[in-house]
């Protein structure tokens, strides 16, 4: 499922980040990495809040349907 479907408070794994090279790099370079832990924290208007890496990161919906995830297993 998309990240900005993902429910918050629950952790998941990146399967896949969709996109053309220049949007995967940029996205790889906020900690979005295939086989990484991420967290919805919040949303607000359309963007969402999570947690990667120790870091929150704020991201726009376009940006979050383009990483991919899976529920991580308990």
């Amino acid at each position: 499922m998309p990240l900005s479907m993902a429910p918050k408070g629950e952790r998941h794994v990146i399967g896949k980040i969709g996109g053309k090279g220049d949007t995967r790099k940029f996205l790889e370079s906020l900690g979005f990495v295939v086989g990484g832990a991420v967290t919805v924290i919040s949303e607000a208007g359309g963007n969402l809040i999570v947690n990667v890496k120790e870091s929150r990161i704020a991201i726009g919906r376009d940006m979050a349907n383009r990483i991919m995830v899976r529920q991580e297993p308990s």
